[in-house]
């Protein structure tokens, strides 16, 4: 059925009908206008067709004067805009989002000798999404180091592996040096991943390939029965 929607106005009448979207994947409506407009007590002031004001200014359509009055039909779509979800957002090309264990490997090995900043966070995770937008920031004040998100319900094999049982979690890798700390953090301690920055961030020369990632090898399954990985408290 059609929601309608209506306006009033001292001299205009507008009802909007929403009708169903155009597909079950789309946030696109088609929309049917009536609305009439009330002659003007004003004697002398002159009504344009074109330009009423509190009109939709997408609506258009075939208009007809009924007595003193004018009042017009019109179909228009509206479309909704959707908004990213919180975890889809990056601070730009050094916030890169991690699907697989290879990814992860491929994006140490070619950061070179950048400090890079490894985020284990989950979508449910109230502390994570508390966190995400002041690591935006950092990430943002920070071009020259490389921040990977992992999204831990997709890659669960690799966290396993990588020892994280607590969310928001983070690993900083540097070039020969390879993991150089790994914590929890919530928003109310993000002063340490500042800490953690300042200490890492000394120039240095890369000597080889990454080290000490780990025993993480290719994985593409995992149990089922894993237990549930934990949320760091906001």
């Amino acid at each position: 059925m059609a929601d309608v929607v209506r306006f009033s106005h001292p001299f205009l009448s507008v009802s909007i009908n929403l009708l169903a979207p155009l597909s079950s994947s789309s946030s696109s409506y088609t929309t049917s206008f009536q609305a009439s407009l009330s002659p003007c007590p004003k004697p002398g002031k002159r009504v344009s067709c074109g330009g009423v004001r509190g009109l939709p200014p997408f609506a258009s359509g075939p208009w007809k004067r009924q007595g003193q009055g004018l009042s017009f039909k019109a179909n228009a779509t509206l479309t909704e805009t959707e908004q990213p979800k919180w975890w889809e957002r990056t601070a730009g090309p050094n916030m890169i989002d991690i699907h697989s264990t290879q990814e992860f490997l491929t994006a140490l090995s070619q950061a070179g000798d950048k400090l890079v900043i490894v985020e284990f966070y989950g979508t449910w995770c109230a502390s994570c999404r508390a966190l995400f937008p002041k690591l935006c920031k950092t990430a943002e004040e920070h071009p020259d180091i490389l921040f990977l998100k992992v999204n831990f319900d997709e890659n669960k094999p690799m966290c396993k592996r990588m020892n994280v049982k607590v969310l928001p979690y983070f690993h900083f890798y540097r070039g020969a040096d390879g993991q150089l700390e790994a914590f929890s953090c919530s928003l109310a301690k993000f002063q340490k991943i500042k800490d953690a920055i300042e200490l890492h961030s000394t120039d240095r020369c890369s000597l080889g390939p990454p080290k000490g990632v780990g025993d993480l090898i290719l994985e593409t399954s995992a149990s089922s029965n894993d237990k549930q990985v934990e949320s760091t408290p906001t």
